[in-house]
């Protein structure tokens, strides 16, 4: 597990490639990037087919290109997303600045959050659409069923990516409190106080600490002898 602020303990060490690649974060961002490219290749291979009837290719879900270009769309784009992270991973540990840090978590927890809930609608469009599908014929039925289930698959990963992040972002909150915590206050303050002198002599009588402990008492007046 991480620590330091922001997930970087080791703030301006050597990259370590093993160590980054067995990160559950690294991996589950992996499968990721694979899901996105089954879905949006899928579709753009065998997505849109020809019909006899009709002079242009229309989408093999229900004939709504809007589905087909949504799917397209988000799994593009969460391709690119996928590499562009995989790149700040792979540098965070190296800014030794606590703020640039904290952008990449931030950014990385917002559009985590964000694809999650882009994908649930990919997959409820998707399959709501191959539901309405009555023509099938000419259509790769198994083609449609694995762009349905890897968008499924892919709400499950970027929502692990999600809590990835928001761990690495509480984690970071607590240990930038402690490590920019304000001093604590003096334990003396100004000015200082000092405790007041032992009495020595009688209640209520406080006695120089210059005088002498013993001090003579004056007797008679003694007269000259002649």
């Amino acid at each position: 597990m991480e620590s330091g602020a922001y997930g970087a303990s080791l703030a301006g060490g050597a990259f370590d490639l093993v160590n980054f690649v067995k990160q559950p974060q690294t991996i589950t961002r992996f499968l990721s990037w694979i899901f996105a490219i089954v879905v949006f290749a899928t579709i753009t291979g065998e997505g849109y087919i020809n019909s006899p009837k009709e002079p242009e290719a229309s989408c093999m879900f229900n004939k709504n290109d809007s589905a087909c270009s949504y799917g397209v769309t988000i799994g593009v784009l969460a391709f690119i997303a996928c590499m562009v992270f995989f790149a700040l991973d792979a540098y965070q540990p190296q800014i030794s600045n606590a703020k640039e840090r904290k952008y990449i978590v931030t950014g990385d927890l917002a559009f985590s959050g964000a694809w999650t809930f882009l994908w649930f609608v990919c997959f409820c469009l998707l399959a709501h659409q191959w539901g309405l599908t009555v023509d099938r014929s000419g259509v790769a039925a198994d083609a449609a069923q694995a762009v349905v289930a890897f968008s499924f698959f892919s709400i499950a990963s970027w929502a692990a990516l999600s809590f990835f992040a928001y761990r690495r972002f509480s984690q970071g909150v607590d240990a930038f409190e402690q490590e920019y915590r304000d001093p604590a206050p003096l334990d003396n303050a100004y000015p200082p106080t000092y405790p007041p002198y032992p009495n020595s002599g009688p209640e209520g009588y406080q006695q120089s600490p210059f005088s002498s402990t013993t001090q003579e008492q004056p007797g008679e007046y003694q007269p000259p002898a002649y």
